[in-house]
């Protein structure tokens, strides 16, 4: 009876949160992919690579071109429920919170209410099997949800992925918490002062100074505005296609 009436009162809250914040929620529709253990999410248009030692785990989605931005919306959270009174593939008094960390591709050849779910101006979310399991039915196939930008709680600190060759390190720029999408960047080596990164694509940002041999820090800027600083993250051994963890936060 306990456990009964305190499901209740969740449901209960929940509702009236959802009213209370009605202004807030954005319609929208989702989708799934990637199989049951998201092992098919893995990669993709964001630059992350394997998504479980990026820090992302399975809650993650594909945006539609609508809300992709190309590729400035890589690492932002929502929170996503299903809209029961519109669809009967919907779990009640249920929500999920997911990163985007791919693109959707719009399918022109389709209808955007028959197939053509990624197609603008449609907002749409293609999301993990698990993350879309959690909030529908997986027979359904495609819901109507409800949708709103929420920070992103991250394990761990910022992680500094550095590609490239020579004269182009390619740093790929995960795990980052708060607003969650690195609207700006800088890197400096222990013999040089900071210089601006450019953002190539997804959240792999670009440099073009010979840096090897050098410690190197990173100045990461998140849509907010708020800024961090990560000294010394790589030791002066860096090398190309290593990944340096770093123990700053947002």
């Amino acid at each position: 009876m306990e456990k009964a009436a305190l499901l209740l009162l969740f449901l209960a809250w929940f509702a009236s949160e959802f009213r209370a914040l009605g202004d807030d929620w954005i319609p929208a529709s989702a989708t799934f992919y990637g199989g049951g253990d998201a092992s098919g999410t893995m990669g993709g248009a964001c630059g992350y690579q394997n998504l479980y030692t990026d820090g992302y785990g399975i809650k993650n989605t594909a945006l539609s071109t609508a809300l992709f931005n190309n590729g400035a919306a890589c690492g932002a959270c929502f929170q996503i429920v299903c809209d029961s009174r519109k669809s009967t593939w919907c779990k009640k008094g249920t929500h999920i919170t997911v990163t985007a960390t791919n693109y959707c591709p719009p399918n022109y050849d389709l209808p955007s209410d028959n197939g053509g779910w990624c197609n603008p101006p449609r907002q749409h979310f293609d999301m993990s099997q698990p993350a879309w399991e959690t909030i529908a039915v997986y027979r359904g196939g495609i819901v109507p949800v409800y949708y709103r930008r929420v920070k992103c709680q991250r394990s761990g600190g910022i992680r500094f992925t550095i590609n490239g060759k020579n004269y182009f390190e390619l740093v790929l720029i995960a795990n980052v918490g708060g607003s969650g999408v690195v609207s700006g960047a800088w890197i400096k080596g222990s013999d040089t002062q900071w210089m601006a990164m450019s953002r190539n694509w997804g959240m792999n940002w670009q440099s073009n100074a010979y840096l090897t041999g050098q410690s190197l820090s990173f100045r990461v800027q998140t849509s907010d505005g708020k800024v961090k600083t990560a000294y010394d993250v790589a030791p002066a051994t860096w090398k190309f296609g290593d990944t340096y963890a770093s123990s700053i936060r947002f």
